[in-house]
C-alpha cells in the first residue's frame, strides 16, 4: 500500500489517493482519502473497501515506514475485533466459531481451502481447479518477472559523458526539493538539462547548476543522469520580462 499526496482537494474534501495492490493477483484499488485521517479511520475504510473484497490481509507491505504499518495492524485489528466479534471469536461450548457453526467451515479466503479441510464441502474438483488456476498465476508472474530481468540486462549499458555534454538530472534521490510546487509521485523523473563541467572519477560527473538548486551537491552518481540529445539554448519570447526565458 502506498499514498499519493498533494492533490488538489476535492469538493468532498479528499486530496490524497491510497492506493492498494493484491501482491497475488495485482488488482489494484485506489481509494480517495484525505492527509488529515487517523489510523482508526484508515482501518476501518480498509475493512470496507479492501477486507470484504480478499479477506483479511497474511502480510502489508509499505513504504511509509515500520511505525506506521505497525500502528496500522493495530488499528486493523482493533476494528476488526469491534466490527466481527460476534462471529469470529471462539465459543468454549461450541467448541468452534459462530461462523463455522453457521455454516459448517472456516472463515477463510479460497486461497487457503486446503488448509481448511474444504474438499469435504466442495468436493475435490472444485479445490484442484482454484489450485490449478492459482499455480497458473504464480506461474505467470514468475515468468513475466524473468521477462522484465532479462529485458532490462539487455538494455543494460555502461553510460559515459563529455564534459561540456548536457544531461538530465534524476530528482527522486534529492528529496526535500520541491522546485515544480508537486509532491513525491508527482514530481518530475528528470530536470535540467545542465552542463557536466567535470568528470569525478570514473562514475561520478560535476555539474553546472542553477542558482536555485545552490544548497545541492553538483556531483552526482552516471546512474542519476540521462543524456540530452539536443543541445538547448534559452528563448526570449516577447511580453515576459529578461527572467523568463524558457528552454527550447
Amino acid at each position: 500500500m502506498d499514498f499519493i499526496v498533494g492533490l488538489p482537494r476535492t469538493q468532498k474534501g479528499y486530496n490524497s489517493i491510497w492506493v492498494v495492490v493484491d501482491r497475488l493477483t495485482k488488482v489494484a484499488h485506489f481509494i480517495p482519502v484525505n492527509t488529515t485521517y487517523s489510523g482508526a479511520k484508515l482501518a476501518k475504510l480498509y475493512i470496507s473497501r479492501i477486507v470484504c473484497l480478499h479477506g483479511v490481509p497474511k502480510r502489508i507491505i509499505s513504504d511509509r515506514g515500520s511505525q506506521f504499518t505497525s500502528h496500522f495492524w493495530e488499528q486493523l485489528h482493533d476494528s476488526l475485533d469491534t466490527k466481527l466479534r460476534f462471529s469470529t471469536a471462539y465459543q468454549a461450548s461450541l467448541k468452534k466459531s459462530p461462523f463455522e457453526a453457521l455454516y459448517g467451515k472456516r472463515c477463510r479466503t479460497l486461497l487457503f481451502w486446503i488448509q481448511t479441510g474444504e474438499k469435504q464441502v466442495f468436493g475435490p474438483d472444485i479445490i484442484q481447479d482454484a489450485e490449478q488456476q492459482l499455480r497458473i498465476v504464480q506461474e505467470n508472474l514468475r515468468v513475466a518477472q524473468s521477462m522484465q530481468r532479462s529485458y532490462a540486462d539487455v538494455r543494460w549499458r555502461d553510460l559515459s559523458f563529455k564534459v561540456d555534454d548536457h544531461v538530465f538530472l534524476k530528482v527522486s534521490p534529492m528529496r526535500g526539493i520541491r522546485r515544480f510546487n508537486m509532491k513525491r509521485k508527482l514530481e518530475p523523473r528528470y530536470i535540467g538539462p545542465f552542463k557536466i563541467l567535470e568528470k569525478k572519477g570514473e562514475v561520478a560527473y560535476r555539474l553546472e547548476l542553477p542558482p536555485s538548486l545552490s544548497d545541492v551537491h553538483d556531483v552526482f552518481h552516471v546512474s542519476q543522469l540521462k543524456k540530452c540529445f539536443r543541445v538547448p539554448c534559452r528563448v526570449q519570447w516577447s511580453h515576459h520580462t529578461e527572467a523568463e526565458p524558457i528552454w527550447e
